[in-house]
């Protein structure tokens, strides 16, 4: 079947982008904004030190505008890559905002003349209340920024430095040449992202295997260029991290948000410690598909016999809202506002980016992008993205700009735990139905395999290529591609077949374009697991710490935001609760399945 175009999609299921920008004028009146902003923002170079609260007032009205700009035009571009209008409305913003980190690139290391003393004094200022956490990410990172003038030179890098992931992204969405794969009715069609994730749910293990080896294999003959993308993008974080004076491209990307590293080695440690009972799901998973080998491309298709979910998106909308119910009445009317007021544009089009996210500014409501699949899979992607888009409403109704963005590492929290909640209600309305106890136990524990094992395999692959690149070693698509199989064996293998297909799985992975990004998603999985249940066991006490979580946007530091509301994540309690759930879990399935 051929991708429908954006107008063969009813207007309610497609963003209405002009809650950003009602018309090109509006555009334009912006672009006029942001250049006379930075002919403002760079008059007072040399004089930040006179007047600290004019030029951080400066940098941030600037920020603010060309956030607006770039969201917009990129947004627009997501819609439909192949429109060569939106192509160059990228470029503009994209140029435009190379020129305002240029002209803002003074800004921290003339302040940084101040003694500490003044700078906490500033800090601390009760005329400014809402740059007290960009001055005190000024005293924390004083060591790491660099003279003037070389700040603005890695400023007006900025466009080449986004030069591979934007490559990727342009190949990954418009250029990829992906073949025409078999069908459950024994036709072939052309592959797609979306298609490729639900044929893998298929039945039909001659369809998985196909659509499997069509993925990865196609992904394999641009292995040499893909890989050299990747690697430049590695080199780059390197780059950046040594001429700001960081031990490794993974400090200064855990250091901008107050991460310890040992969360992240914390994570490794645990998770290879949690082998056993993964070892126990897939020997299960294999059991119940009557399977002699457990093959890689058998992971993702449901056990459930006997029992099915059809969610055309309407539906899916309807049991996400069921299955938030816990989080109060209030939530339930912003669901409907979002799905009313064209928040979300639910289907794939052509040329449309592929994958889901939420995304927009604080001058206009969240948007959440889909590629809707009538699954559970396409539910859950829908309740996790809401996630993300309520935890920005929260962040940007309760804080000032200058202090509302928070960090990925609690972004992903917010998005998991409405995952979990709705797995969790789906196992309570079905509770008398084995068959749906187990899909939708399944799908719980798919939860733990995708999102907390899977990410942690992510995460491990990017910390030792980037280290292999530290030490100097020689980067290769085939040692990359080993690396990947390596690991592949280590977190499957005991189980599984390793397909050696799986070994060019690392080049399709867009998030790696963003380093040390994707070890979030196995803690924030960890602490919404944990998060969920004392919402269900302990009512509106434990909701309202949640909702503390969610308005704190970046006033206070993740880890800290993530105590508070009684997740502690330099711990390990938090991590191996959640695997006492995943443990749970597997052992009622064992009960079910006999």
């Amino acid at each position: 079947m051929d991708i429908r175009t954006r107008k063969d999609i009813p207007a309610r299921y497609r963003w209405d982008l002009s809650d950003q920008f009602k018309d090109k004028q509006a555009l334009k009146a912006c672009e006029r904004q942001i250049l006379d902003l930075i002919q403002s923002l760079s008059a007072l170079r040399g004089k930040a030190a006179e007047d600290p609260a004019k030029a951080v007032t400066a940098y941030f009205s600037l920020s603010r505008l060309t956030g607006n700009y770039i969201a917009f035009s990129r947004m627009q571009q997501d819609l439909d890559g192949t429109n060569n209008a939106y192509k160059e409305q990228v470029a503009k913003a994209e140029d435009l905002a190379v020129k305002a980190r240029a002209a803002g690139a003074f800004l921290s290391p003339e302040l940084l003349s101040l003694t500490q003393d003044q700078l906490i004094s500033l800090r601390d200022s009760p005329a400014h209340p809402q740059y007290s956490v960009f001055f005190h990410n000024l005293i924390r990172q004083r060591q790491h920024i660099l003279p003037p003038e070389q700040e603005e030179l890695l400023a007006q890098a900025g466009e080449v430095f986004a030069t591979a992931a934007r490559a990727f992204n342009m190949f990954n969405n418009v250029d990829l040449p992906l073949p025409d794969t078999l069908n459950e009715d024994g036709t072939q069609t052309r592959l797609t992202h979306a298609g490729f994730n639900l044929k893998m749910r298929s039945r039909n293990r001659a369809v998985r295997k196909a659509a499997f080896e069509g993925m990865h294999q196609t992904f394999g003959k641009f292995s040499a260029t893909l890989s050299t993308l990747y690697i430049s993008s590695i080199k780059k974080d390197i780059l950046q991290s040594r001429l700001r004076r960081y031990d490794s491209a993974r400090a200064a990307s855990l250091y901008a948000h107050e991460i310890p590293l040992s969360v992240y080695d914390g994570l490794l440690r645990e998770a290879h410690k949690a082998f056993p009972v993964l070892d126990r799901y897939l020997r299960l998973r294999k059991k119940a598909l009557g399977l002699e080998e457990l093959h890689l491309y058998d992971l993702y298709v449901p056990i459930a016999e006997g029992f099915s979910m059809d969610l055309p998106y309407p539906e899916a909308a309807k049991l996400v809202k069921r299955g938030l119910k816990p989080l109060g009445a209030e939530y339930a009317k912003l669901l409907d506002h979002a799905y009313t007021q064209r928040w979300i544009d639910v289907y794939e089009t052509r040329g449309k980016r592929s994958g889901a996210y939420s995304w927009g500014t604080y001058d206009s409501h969240p948007y959440v992008l889909l590629n809707h699949t009538d699954t559970i899979d396409g539910a859950m992607t829908l309740a996790h993205e809401l996630g993300h888009a309520m935890h920005s409403f929260h962040s940007n109704q309760t804080q000032p700009y200058e202090k509302a963005g928070y960090s990925l590492f609690a972004a992903e929290v917010a998005s998991t735990c409405n995952e979990v909640l709705v797995s969790r209600a789906l196992q309570e309305e079905h509770r008398d139905n084995p068959q749906a106890l187990v899909f939708f136990l399944t799908d719980l524990a798919e939860g733990f395999r995708t999102t907390f094992f899977r990410q942690t395999m992510f995460a491990e692959f990017e910390h030792e290529a980037y280290k292999l690149a530290e030490a100097g070693a020689a980067l290769t698509d085939k040692a990359l591609d080993e690396l990947y199989l390596k690991l592949n064996t280590l977190y499957y293998g005991r189980e599984c077949v390793i397909d050696p297909d799986i070994r060019h799985e690392w080049l399709r992975i867009p998030h790696f374009y963003r380093a040390f990004y994707v070890y979030q998603y196995a803690t924030g999985f960890s602490a919404a697991v944990y998060l969920a249940d004392r919402i269900l066991r302990e009512g509106d006490e434990a909701r309202e710490k949640y909702f503390s979580f969610l308005k704190s946007g970046g006033s206070i530091p993740p880890i800290e935001a993530l105590k508070n509301a009684g997740a502690d994540m330099t711990r390990p309690g938090v991590i191996r609760g959640a695997m006492k759930v995943f443990e749970d879990t597997v052992a009622q399935l064992e009960k079910l399945i006999g």
